[in-house]
């Protein structure tokens, strides 16, 4: 019954990926989906996701299954020296099943992570032929290496993503790719001003602003993009779009 269990889970969350992956898709919402799901169906509790602006450029923060601000800052040094810049540089999946043994290796990274009660983490390159363009990061509390079966999950599922980032026109994929990239570090710093006039507004916290506005895009056929815009320019009031997605 478990595993009819985990394949139903497995199969309806390439499905929710496959499903972003329209003519006019919203590459933010995207990018969440991926990370969450593959959170939620390989047993992590934690995960985020880092894409470089630029092909060879610096990773940047631009997905989370949480906006705790550890989080986010466990994210972002991981980026600058850890698990993740080692993935992204080799183009290779970093699995690390015992953190607190990787002392030398990473000190900042082992210490903020240990702190914050994580043991295990798994890097999986986003990657097509050979071009890597991030890195999607699932972060446990328990040791342990990920099994096999699980590593090549979180990779199909990263390998489907990366398809819908850079699935438009083969003739002008290099500007696409920066395009892509730039429109969801945009977008980050655009849903962060949202998500904080809807908890100032509502009373919400940061995650569950993020969960009013992401319903709210799903419910009127937008993207986020466009939600956190509105919010932010005064077209939509806070109040309104919680009461809406409720």
């Amino acid at each position: 019954m478990a595993s009819a269990t985990r394949e139903s889970r497995l199969n309806a969350a390439f499905v929710a990926v496959a499903d972003t992956l329209t003519a006019d898709y919203d590459v933010v919402d995207l990018l969440h989906t991926l990370v969450i799901e593959c959170t939620d169906i390989l047993d992590a509790q934690a995960g985020g996701l880092l894409l470089s602006d630029q092909p060879g450029g610096r990773l940047n923060l631009v997905a989370s299954t949480s906006e705790d601000a550890e989080l986010v800052e466990l994210m972002q040094l991981s980026a600058g020296r850890g698990p993740c810049l080692d993935c992204f540089e080799s183009g290779r999946p970093v699995d690390v099943p015992n953190i607190a043994a990787r002392r030398e290796s990473w000190p900042s990274f082992v210490e903020i992570a240990l702190d914050h009660g994580f043991h295990s983490m798994h890097a999986t390159p986003l990657r097509l032929r050979g071009e890597i363009i991030g890195t999607m990061n699932l972060f446990r509390t328990q040791s342990g290496a990920l099994p096999e079966p699980d590593v090549a999950v979180a990779q199909a599922l990263a390998d489907v993503a990366t398809i819908g980032i850079l699935h438009e026109r083969i003739s002008s994929r290099t500007q696409l790719v920066i395009e892509q990239l730039q429109y969801a570090l945009d977008s980050r710093v655009l849903l962060e001003q949202a998500k904080g006039a809807v908890a100032q507004a509502t009373g919400l916290s940061m995650d569950g602003s993020f969960d009013a506005l992401r319903r709210y895009a799903r419910n009127h056929s937008t993207t986020l993009r466009n939600v956190a815009a509105s919010v932010i320019d005064h077209t939509i009031d806070p109040a309104h779009l919680t009461r809406q997605v409720r």
